[in-house]
């Protein structure tokens, strides 16, 4: 007789994305790849599950640490308290134990709801619920609806802990009852799979959808292929294809009358050559800004539940920004602004870049000079976005505000269009620019090295247990960051503006 493996919801849905991914996961976890954003995510799931359960008063949370202690409070919590909602309710059926967000009494049973952090029900969701509904009918709870609670995306935090109406509710009886009998099918499956040898299973799409998968490396390790495979031609899967199909995996085998795109061409010309190229056209632009010029770049939070009132959910608030100012050629003043206190950082923030794009500062010292000069970013609607959501919410400062939208140049378009290094390899990134344009340009070996460990530094900088040389290392590293991004601008236009 095969032995029975115990499964859990979060061990089978790794099943449904790939068998393979259970196996590994089971038999041999250490070949599993740290993932950087896990604590994050689960941060995240940690306040939506804690907002949700704050939205009813009298509510029994199942907090026992042993699951078998988990499962004779939540038998005692429906004999004794049969009228209260039970959060995090455990039971176990056929080999698999579940923990369900809310199990909520209704007149004929209960009502079963699972909490999701997104901002709409996703099909894996189904899944999810299925099995949560199909283990706890098993272990005799009468579910009488199961339902999905996620994110409203309009929601308005009004401040004060009033989180009423961040979650929207959709019954999903009818989505997964098809899944429903299929449910003891995927636990035979996963019985039966883990029980045997690892499967062969290539890596494939599976490995990213719906979540990446640790053991990716493992299934699909680096090897040594072309320097410049076709897969860098950007924006263009279907060609990459179809390439490959032909027998075509470097880049610089492919006929030149394969290519009808002119980007293609370029990336594949540049990449024969080997040589650079920057079009007279691109040093003209570049040569003809005027001054003083802005060179800006932005940093963004975003919660799944807001914190500061007047913000939504996954709301991209500005926290920080880094402006070099270049008054004339050789004379450049760094300016910015970081918000370290823990407060909604707008207002601030509005005010320091009205000043920062004004030269507010050297006027007040005195120099005369006109300061209206070209606002310079990288990648222009994601900046014009957010001041838009300044002016929105600050009327008094919106005429200011948006005048700096009308200043703004974007240097992304202008870069992809007139200039591009073999070492781009298909992207105009500014982390894939910058090193090619000049040594010491690049983030390696810098503490804040993309946007994700701003994000992530931003909030234990502004955590209150952080304990204060932590803070003060953190804040250093968030300006470093930033401020590499700007006077990595101001470096791209000098480029430019270089004689050829």
């Amino acid at each position: 007789m095969s032995r029975q493996f115990k499964l859990s919801k979060s061990r089978l849905l790794a099943f449904r994305q790939c068998p393979k991914r259970l196996w590994l996961q089971t038999h041999r976890p250490e070949l599993a790849e740290v993932d950087s954003t896990a604590s994050a995510l689960m941060a995240n799931g940690t306040a939506v599950g804690e907002v949700f359960r704050s939205l009813y008063s009298n509510g029994v949370l199942i907090d026992d640490e042993s699951l078998g202690d988990a499962l004779v409070s939540t038998r005692e919590a429906q004999i004794n308290a049969p009228d209260r909602p039970i959060f995090e309710a455990t039971f176990e059926a056929n080999d698999v134990l579940v923990r369900i967000d809310l199990l909520a009494p209704s007149l004929a049973g209960y009502h079963l709801v699972e909490v999701k952090s997104s901002a709409s029900v996703k099909n894996y969701h189904l899944d999810d619920a299925a099995i949560q509904t199909w283990v706890a009918q098993a272990a005799g709870v009468p579910v009488t609806r199961t339902a999905i609670a996620h994110i409203d995306g309009s929601f308005i935090y009004s401040g004060d802990q009033q989180y009423q109406g961040l979650f929207v509710e959709k019954t999903i009886d009818r989505q997964i009852a098809d899944r429903l009998p299929q449910v003891i099918h995927w636990v035979r499956d996963a019985q039966n799979m883990l029980a045997g040898d690892e499967p062969t299973i290539g890596a494939g799409h599976q490995c990213d959808e719906p979540f990446a998968c640790p053991f990716l490396t493992y299934c699909a390790p680096i090897v040594n292929g072309p320097e410049y495979p076709v897969d860098i031609l950007p924006r263009s899967q279907g060609l990459v294809a179809a390439l490959k199909a032909e027998g075509y995996d470097d880049l610089r085998t492919v006929p030149d009358d394969r290519l009808e795109r002119m980007i293609h061409q370029k990336v594949w010309r540049v990449t024969q050559t080997g040589q650079a190229e920057l079009s007279e056209e691109g040093r003209n632009i570049a040569r003809a800004l005027p001054y003083p010029r802005y060179y800006l770049d932005f940093e963004t939070i975003s919660f799944a539940v807001p914190i500061w009132a007047g913000t939504r959910p996954y709301q991209q608030v500005p926290f920080q920004f880094s402006c070099h100012i270049e008054l004339a050629p050789g004379i450049v003043a760094p300016s910015g602004f970081l918000s370290t206190d823990g407060q909604d950082p707008r207002r601030a923030f509005a005010e320091a870049l009205i000043n920062a794009v004004n030269a507010k500062l050297f006027a007040e010292r005195g120099m005369q000079f006109n300061p209206m000069g070209p606002v310079l970013v990288y990648n222009a609607p994601f900046e014009r976005s957010r001041i838009k959501e300044l002016a929105e919410r600050f009327p008094d400062l919106a005429e200011q505000l948006l005048a700096i939208n009308v200043r703004m140049v974007d240097l992304l378009p202008i870069t992809r269009e007139h200039y591009y290094h073999p070492e781009m390899r298909g992207s105009w990134s500014l982390k894939a620019v910058l090193p090619t344009i000049g040594a010491g340009l690049g983030y390696d070996g810098m503490a804040v090295a993309n946007g994700s460990m701003a994000q992530e530094a931003y909030l234990e900088m502004i955590d209150p247990q952080t304990p204060f040389d932590r803070h003060c290392q953190l804040r250093e590293s968030l300006v470093d960051y930033c401020a590499m991004d700007t006077y990595g601008l101001l470096q791209l236009v000098e480029f430019f503006s270089k004689e050829a």
